[in-house]
């Protein structure tokens, strides 16, 4: 040893996302940690996700959770981190895509909508559960809003929209979306996809092309395929 040095490699972190899982006791990944804590907070709320009972679901011991993660806390945190990287992310991604037109800029983002591969509404509506009784999550879920809101706003002005304007037909657009969802209408995905048209129509005055319905009703029939699969 010099200059209070050591040629001892320190051990990785096991909570480290890139690790594969240790042999022995330690059965399952971090993704299935966070898998599982997932569906939890979709179904039964924040409440019920609880070290033992992940560990029961996932069938493993519960000290094999301290390899991926320091505690319940840090499983919420990274939850969190989860449903911004996808969810807002996401609907973010899909407002600043290139468009010829309004209309078909919102008919791209309506497939976040249509298809759970990309908009985790389950997911969306357990965070704003959780944030009714979490301080911080309803920050967070405030500063997400506003940043979903933002993109929206700022696809409404490429297409020639004046700033109050923009911003009013972007709150319109996106407080349906998430209303509609929570008022679980039953509606099937061909039923939500015939209507896009007349919603575009509402939302930023314009028709969309025949060629942009058509775009759209593709993407319908393909997650209505790979659904079925």
């Amino acid at each position: 040893m010099a200059n209070g040095s050591s040629n001892v490699t320190p051990l990785p972190r096991r909570d480290d996302p890139k690790r594969e899982p240790l042999s022995g006791n330690i059965k399952v990944t971090r993704k299935d940690w966070l898998d599982v804590a997932m569906d939890v907070l979709v179904s039964d709320g924040v409440e019920q996700v609880k070290v033992l009972n992940l560990a029961e679901r996932l069938g493993v011991s519960r000290s094999s959770f301290y390899w991926y993660f320091k505690s319940r806390k840090d499983l919420l945190n990274a939850l969190l981190a989860h449903w911004e990287a996808t969810n807002t992310a996401i609907l973010i991604d899909h407002a600043s895509a290139p468009s010829e037109t309004i209309a078909g800029a919102v008919l791209y983002l309506f497939r976040c909508f249509i298809d759970p591969d990309l908009f985790n509404t389950g997911l969306d509506f357990a965070v704003r559960d959780w944030a009714r009784r979490d301080g911080k999550v309803r920050r967070i879920l405030d500063l997400s809003d506003a940043a979903r809101v933002e993109a929206l706003q700022r696809m409404f002005a490429r297409h020639g929209y004046e700033a109050e304007e923009a911003h009013i037909r972007a709150r319109i657009l996106y407080y349906m979306q998430i209303g509609y969802n929570i008022a679980d209408l039953n509606e099937t995905v061909e039923q939500r996809t015939r209507l896009g048209p007349l919603y575009v129509v509402g939302f930023t005055g314009e028709h969309a092309s025949a060629e942009e319905i058509e775009a759209h009703t593709e993407y319908a029939a393909a997650v209505l395929a790979r659904n079925r699969l």
